[in-house]
């Protein structure tokens, strides 16, 4: 465990970068950045293509430990470089601490959520992570409806993984986004809290955790997780919320950090001049910054 960047995270001002698009996903954020399907062809050309944006996003200056203090990295992009250094290891010379997303998608919606699919190489890609000296993982299931059994297999999931991350040197972010669509948005992030605090009042004194919460439409109805012993931070996905809209629900809840991928990289194109493109990406900063240390 680095303790530089354990205290960076549990105290830091600022936010985390999530930069984790993967498999399905990468086509879709390449297509936001301007770089259509037809300009590559395979998989290795697309991944190639993606890690030349992110490349480009975090050898911004713009992309600075100022107000920045983790990005979560897909793991392809923990095993290529930047500027000749593993990812991780260039982030960390930026004073950025670095986070690997673990987890293989999404199960098929049952009972109103969506688990994680199974896991099978957890424990080689644990053993790589901290041979490339990442300091967290992430990992997301999805809540879409209010079922009490549902929403605590998913959670009991989370931790059970969680624990075995631990285990490993390792800070695990708990990940079980609730749907910004779901017909009852309030019952559910209830349930859910109450599922994360039974879990977190089971940890010991030595098992630390992040949680990664959709923004609750409840102001500060993630308090008691924000202060409980057991968790190092709490951060807030974007969700499909604009950057704005995210900002404005963020600045609402104290405590709170982001940790947004679409909302700050949504202004950025792979035909901008290297002026603009740093210009956009200062302002994204700037402003998911405000609204995760200035609350209303």
């Amino acid at each position: 465990m680095n303790n530089t960047h354990f205290d960076k995270i549990k105290n830091g001002k600022g936010f985390i970068a999530a930069l984790d698009q993967s498999g399905g996903s990468t086509p879709k954020a390449l297509a936001a950045y301007g770089v259509q399907e037809d300009s590559y062809s395979g998989e290795d050309e697309m991944f190639d293509l993606v890690h030349e944006m992110r490349t480009r996003i975090i050898t911004s200056p713009a992309f600075s430990s100022e107000k920045i203090l983790g990005a979560i990295l897909f793991e392809q992009t923990m095993d290529r470089e930047i500027e000749g250094q593993y990812t991780a290891d260039y982030l960390a010379s930026k004073g950025i601490v670095p986070f690997l997303k673990v987890d293989k998608g999404l199960a098929d919606k049952e009972n109103g959520v969506q688990l994680m699919k199974p896991i099978h190489d957890l424990d080689e890609t644990l053993r790589r992570a901290n041979e490339r000296n990442i300091f967290g993982t992430k990992m997301r299931s999805v809540v879409h409806e209010p079922n009490e059994k549902a929403i605590k297999t998913v959670v009991d999931q989370q931790f059970d993984i969680g624990k075995q991350i631990i285990s490993a040197g390792l800070i695990p972010i708990i990940e079980p986004e609730v749907d910004i669509n779901s017909a009852d948005k309030v019952k559910s992030e209830e349930i859910l809290k109450n599922e994360i605090l039974k879990q977190l009042d089971a940890l010991t004194d030595d098992q630390n955790v992040m949680l990664k919460l959709t923004i609750p439409t409840n102001a500060n109805t993630y308090k008691e997780l924000i202060d409980h012993p057991r968790v190092v931070r709490v951060v807030a996905l974007s969700g499909g919320y604009s950057r704005d809209e995210a900002n404005e629900k963020l600045k609402e809840n104290d405590g709170l950090i982001a940790s947004f991928s679409r909302a700050l990289a949504a202004d950025l194109n792979a035909n901008q001049s290297d002026e603009e493109f740093n210009e956009k990406l200062q302002q994204a900063v700037d402003s998911i910054y405000d609204a995760s240390v200035n609350k209303k």
